[in-house]
């Protein structure tokens, strides 16, 4: 017995006093509305409503049982509207890098809400937004994979101290080379220490870290000269204080007021896919829409925007180099 179906059938019955005023308010037909009381009487094992008059009227037993029958009725109605808010307002955590732009990520969830989904930003390093795809924590995350393989491509570069005079947001912006890094022969006095190459959690994955290490090596800079970075913060106050250099995406850079250069060797650029929870209905298969966005929170381009055009064969050579080490 459908218990809800046929208590409405009871309710509506003792405020109508009519069988068919009841199930003209219900929407069913007469003769089911009185199977459906004949089945509650039973139930109960008494009369609900008296017959015998041209209007019925409500018995003792039909009278006693009302109140609780509409408690009934009002809690599975108060359950579905709970469980309607519940669908609306439910978050769909989305793992992000902690260097996304903060007014793209909010273009994402605006463009949620108009999607009719709400978007949680989660910013955490790559391992736990794989884990987090992996163990349904997470529906959405930009996953770091072999750029040559990605959907979107981050150029990274070198952040380093803004000139004193400021002067070089107005000079040409050239590429960097790993060589140029090398501390330079020849001079009399002793040179000073070269700064370290400092690594952002974002770019401590073995994806990157193994190819970065193995550059430098071709480079010949040393392997202790790359070290891990910290906490933002701290990185980046050694970067404009001048005593370290960052390595990092451009508009990290220069939201911070650091000057930027990009690196010359494609083979180090971060590669990112969005991906979905294997759990997640429709999983693999991530709205554009939403790919696009958190995409232009990482600075990221799409990868076939960003292949060497003629003439670049050497830098996608050395990319393919890389890849294979």
């Amino acid at each position: 017995m459908d218990l809800l179906a046929h208590l409405e059938a009871y309710v509506a019955t003792a405020d109508e006093a009519s069988f068919s005023r009841a199930a003209d308010r219900l929407g069913i037909a007469q003769p089911l509305l009185s199977r459906r009381i004949k089945t509650l009487e039973a139930h109960f094992g008494g009369l609900l409503f008296d017959r015998s008059r041209r209007q019925i009227t409500t018995t003792e037993l039909g009278v006693l049982l009302l109140p609780y029958a509409r408690d009934v009725l009002d809690r599975a109605q108060r359950l579905r509207q709970v469980a309607r808010s519940a669908r609306r307002s439910r978050v769909c955590a989305v793992g992000v890098p902690a260097d996304c732009a903060p007014a793209a990520l909010a273009r994402a969830i605006r463009a949620g809400t108009e999607h009719g989904i709400t978007l949680g930003m989660r910013e955490l390093p790559p391992a736990e937004r794989v884990s987090g795809l992996a163990d349904g924590s997470l529906g959405y995350a930009l996953v770091r994979t072999a750029p040559e393989q990605a959907a979107f491509r981050v150029p990274l570069g070198l952040a380093s101290a803004p000139a004193p005079d400021g002067t070089q947001g107005r000079t040409p912006r050239r590429t960097v080379h790993l060589e140029e890094l090398r501390p330079r022969r020849g001079r009399t006095a002793a040179p000073a220490a070269p700064p370290p190459l400092l690594l952002l959690t974002e770019d401590q994955v073995s994806v990157f870290e193994d190819r970065l290490l193995r550059s430098a090596a071709r480079a010949g800079l040393p392997k202790a000269r790359i070290r891990p970075a910290g906490p933002a913060a701290t990185a980046l106050a050694e970067t404009l204080a001048g005593s370290a250099l960052l390595l990092c995406a451009e508009p990290f850079a220069r939201q911070h007021g650091a000057h930027w250069a990009p690196l010359a060797d494609r083979a180090l650029h971060r590669g990112y896919d969005v991906s979905a929870a294997p759990g997640r209905a429709g999983a693999g298969d991530v709205p554009g829409w939403l790919a696009a966005l958190l995409a232009s929170a990482v600075g990221a381009v799409p990868a076939r925007l960003d292949r060497p055009g003629p003439g670049a064969g050497g830098e996608d050579a050395s990319a393919r180099l890389a890849a294979r080490g």
